[in-house]
């Protein structure tokens, strides 16, 4: 995988808003790490309570970006209004071909096609480093992302009754994946 910044802006078309996916580069992390939060405080996408700080995202952009693991952003000029990423399912060996996915947009940017293009763009570069699964964890009430990736392909390979718990209410995990060799 090419260097955060290596590769050149791909224009996706968006309609009346169009942006650019392109690989996260330093400058970014501020976007990302205010979506995430945004994530976190608002929804129950993100099976934690903690709002992070810019050093954890620098950290965890270090670690994946180290493991060649992509990160990509999907801007507008130099607003970050999306990202994706994915990193190694387990640490075992036998995994290495599996990768577990996380995708999230903007509140102010959602339902403009970000996150179906930012997740196109993460299933295309799976299949080009060879990557043979693709994983997706979702909370089981999020109908929206449900919809997105059912559209792309993935299907439901299980339910994790009450696996995490979020401001005292307890939360279902639904596994879905994408078997990248067979598209």
């Amino acid at each position: 995988m090419p260097a955060p910044g290596d590769r050149d802006d791909h224009p996706v078309s968006g309609g009346a808003s169009g942006f650019a996916i392109r690989p996260a580069a330093a400058r970014d992390l501020p976007g990302i790490s205010a979506i995430h939060n945004a994530v976190v405080a608002s929804s129950n996408a993100i099976f934690s309570e903690l709002a992070e700080t810019l050093d954890q995202r620098d950290a965890w952009f270090a670690q994946r970006t180290a493991a060649g693991m992509p990160v990509l952003v999907a801007c507008r000029g130099g607003e970050v209004l999306g990202f994706a990423s994915y990193a190694q399912y387990r640490p075992w060996a036998g995994y290495r071909e599996t990768v577990e996915q996380t995708i999230h947009v903007g509140e102010r940017h959602r339902r403009q096609g970000i996150g179906r293009a930012l997740l196109v763009a993460l299933v295309a570069v799976a299949r080009e480093e060879g990557m043979h699964a693709l994983v997706a964890g979702i909370d089981a009430g999020n109908e929206a992302s449900v919809a997105l990736h059912r559209s792309l392909g993935f299907v439901q390979v299980g339910l994790m009754p009450e696996v995490a718990i979020k401001h005292g209410v307890r939360l279902d995990l639904l596994l879905m994946q994408l078997l990248l060799a067979e598209e």
